[in-house]
């Protein structure tokens, strides 16, 4: 069987010999020590670390690079929100594209190869992040895969005429209803807020992402949603569907208290995508000593069997003003602030930023380093893999359905430099 591209001599799992990887009309159809069909385009990557395409399953493009627009001073969630509300109201159609683009390249050098957006739906800024993002859509459809999540950051209830401009975004071509339960003013509509997410999601047969339970303490119930989240995940037959971010209040909760939520959340199969960047920098804010990590439980989630993933959220921004849509930057982060140094620890790091957050999306059929998946990888400049998160290297080629999108030379008698596909 000819192939169309045939990556030689990868090393995809240590302690193994190196492999062939053949690809054909944009699949993985042979994982081999030595592949002698014949190729169109072949390269010899000479022992580099081969691992699935990184996924980002939660990015905010349309708040971008907003970092010395309006610079923020408290450091605050409170101060970020009110900020962006103010910079969202000048919301430009070009702007919005080109910040956006910014952090697509960034994010494609990285060997990102699937990002799910969250643009803000709401009467500050109407439908321009969703508008801006379909275009992207397209314009990127050969470097990597984009969902769209119609997010109302400012809530639902409180904010009339919002769920009207969610379902403009749905019948727009959104992929995903959003949510923000917390942005609301009591518990009551923080629930009913939550059965609108739902209501909307079955009307149009899709998944559901939401912002949940994002705060220091869960002694306010608008930030311990959780449970009846999960509640109404199973009651719906909503199972695998359903995403959520932050969930930072968790980890507030003793060992026994936590532990049905946690039980809870395995059982309605929901996802939980940890956003160390932010969750970091605006966490703890009020402690004056032993400051908190601001993080959700992963170890205690990760040993219950939930699926957690990882990803950059925002980049350069007032909730986070650091990023570059590196995943790997982000997983070496997360390792360090859950104190996951072992080797078992750091594999299951690079697992949430590619198996696990693939998982999030709903991609984990098609995506994978196996015969039969899509043929969506990154070739990483170290050789072992246990190295990938120790290194954070060069990301020397990325390939998506097939296609080379990335080279990046790497040896120090060559130039550095690097091209993009068509986008640079």
């Amino acid at each position: 069987m000819d192939m169309d591209l045939l990556v030689r001599q990868a090393r995809i799992q240590d302690g193994q010999s190196l492999k062939d990887i053949g690809i054909r009309e944009g699949r993985i159809v042979a994982i081999e020590d030595h592949i002698t069909a014949d190729a169109q385009e072949s390269i010899d990557v000479e022992g580099r670390v081969a691992l699935p395409g990184f996924v980002e399953p939660h990015l905010h493009l349309d708040k971008a690079f907003l970092h010395r627009r309006l610079p923020a001073v408290q450091g605050t969630l409170e101060e970020a929100i009110r900020v962006t509300g103010i910079l969202k109201g000048k919301q430009e159609r070009k702007d919005v594209l080109a910040r956006s683009r910014r952090v697509l390249e960034m994010a494609i050098k990285n060997g990102t190869i699937a990002i799910r957006a969250h643009p803000d739906v709401d009467l500050i800024q109407g439908l321009i992040g969703v508008e801006t993002l379909l275009e992207l859509k397209e314009e990127y459809q050969d470097c990597l895969d984009i969902q769209i999540v119609a997010f109302p950051q400012e809530g639902i209830i409180k904010s009339m005429g919002t769920y009207d401009l969610m379902e403009e975004a749905m019948v727009m071509g959104a992929d995903v209803v959003g949510g923000c339960p917390y942005n609301e003013m009591s518990w009551n509509d923080t629930r009913r807020h939550i059965d609108l997410v739902f209501e909307m999601a079955q009307k149009h047969g899709v998944a559901i992402d939401m912002h949940a339970d994002f705060a220091d303490e869960a002694t306010d119930q608008r930030f311990a949603a959780a449970t009846y989240i999960a509640q109404k995940t199973i009651a719906t037959g909503y199972q695998g569907k359903v995403a959520l971010g932050h969930v930072t209040s968790l980890g507030a909760l003793d060992p026994d208290e936590a532990k049905p939520v946690i039980e809870l959340l395995r059982e309605a199969d929901i996802h939980i995508v940890t956003l160390p960047a932010t969750d970091l920098y605006l966490g703890g804010r009020k402690d004056t000593k032993n400051q908190r990590r601001g993080l959700t439980p992963v170890r205690a989630l990760t040993s219950a069997g939930v699926n957690v993933a990882y990803s950059s959220n925002n980049i350069r921004n007032a909730f986070t003003p650091f990023g570059k849509a590196d995943p790997l930057v982000i997983g070496n982060m997360l390792a360090h602030a859950i104190q996951f140094g072992t080797l078992e620890n750091q594999a299951a790091i690079l697992r949430m930023g590619t198996q696990n957050a693939a998982r999030a999306m709903g991609l984990a059929d098609g995506y994978g380093l196996e015969v039969g998946r899509q043929a969506d990888l990154v070739i990483l400049d170290t050789l072992e893999v246990a190295d990938a998160l120790l290194d954070i290297p060069v990301r020397s080629w990325v390939i998506k359905r097939g296609r080379i999108t990335v080279v990046t030379h790497h040896r120090c008698d060559i130039n550095h430099s690097s091209h993009l596909g068509d986008h640079q």
